[in-house]
């Protein structure tokens, strides 16, 4: 859209549909993650890390794909990185192909923590956001998110 075009206003629905989303979002978030770190001391970027790597073949993925698959910047994903290698839950080796680049690797700790907090996090989602839907609903959900993933509309 060109810079110059007139921008037309959100209506008050699309408003509170946008505004919902986020309030939803962002207040889901922050619960799930106060209850993962009073339960377990993992917030929830460190599971989201743990989780996608347990899903990777051989548990591990570069780290510029670790850090697309969270969503957090190389920067971002390197300093949770750190952090979770200094607690034992990930291991980081130099890739061989390219010397500047790393895999992240989940330890057997990183493992176990997950394991662990895997029930916590799943009882909070579905408390908090999957029960105030019918099995009809989730599945409207389901599809009607896919028509705003990214890339979808491409």
């Amino acid at each position: 859209m060109p810079a110059h075009a007139p921008v037309k206003p959100l209506s008050g629905l699309e408003l509170a549909a946008w505004r919902g989303f986020l309030q939803a979002h962002a207040g889901l978030v922050r619960e799930l993650d106060a209850e993962l770190e009073r339960e377990h001391g993992l917030p929830l970027t460190s599971y989201d890390v743990l989780v996608v790597l347990e899903g990777a073949p051989g548990h591990r993925l570069r780290m510029s794909d670790l850090a697309a698959s969270v969503l957090l910047s190389l920067s971002g994903v390197t300093r949770l990185v750190d952090r979770l290698e200094g607690q034992g839950l990930v291991r980081r080796e130099r890739c061989e192909d390219d010397r500047r680049g790393f895999w992240c690797e989940l330890s057997p700790q990183g493992v176990e923590r997950l394991h662990a907090a895997r029930p916590t996090h799943h009882a909070g989602v579905r408390a908090r956001f999957l029960e105030a839907f019918t099995e009809a609903e989730l599945g409207e959900l389901a599809e009607l998110w896919k028509r705003v993933a990214p890339g979808a509309r491409a």
